[in-house]
């Protein structure tokens, strides 16, 4: 009953989120160049949080893409270059839990934030994660 009733606090706090990005908040930043290696420095991020790195399943599911995302109650303001990626790591048991969604941000060749990573386990990031991931 309290998950729900977590849920529900969330999805309310959301819901009353102004989470529309002006076009001046989005070009108030420096995003920096397009990453190269992108997927190294995500692998590199995943292989010191994950249970098992080297059986993970990892999907990269965009490209990086130019992605701001305002400050509210629940999050930080970040910005950068996102990419949708989406896990599948072995648990202490050694089974697969199933995949799960990241939205990462990265500037300079460097992740500076991630939404529901290992982490940021939980509904807000979660929930942050799909909505990013949806866009992207």
């Amino acid at each position: 009953m309290s998950r729900i009733l977590l849920a529900l606090l969330i999805a309310t706090a959301l819901a009353g989120c102004d989470t529309t990005v002006r076009r001046d908040e989005m070009k108030s930043v420096e995003y920096g160049p397009k990453p190269e290696r992108w997927r190294e420095e995500i692998r590199s991020y995943l292989g010191i949080r994950l249970n098992d790195p080297k059986e993970a399943e990892v999907e990269f599911r965009s490209e990086p893409k130019i992605m701001y995302q305002k400050e509210n109650p629940l999050r930080e303001r970040q910005f950068g270059w996102a990419v949708c990626v989406w896990v599948n790591d072995k648990n202490r048991s050694g089974a697969y839990d199933g995949f799960y969604p990241m939205t990462v941000f990265l500037r300079n060749e460097k992740i500076v934030a991630v939404n529901n990573g290992p982490d940021d386990f939980g509904d807000i990031g979660a929930q942050f994660a799909r909505q990013q991931c949806a866009e992207l």
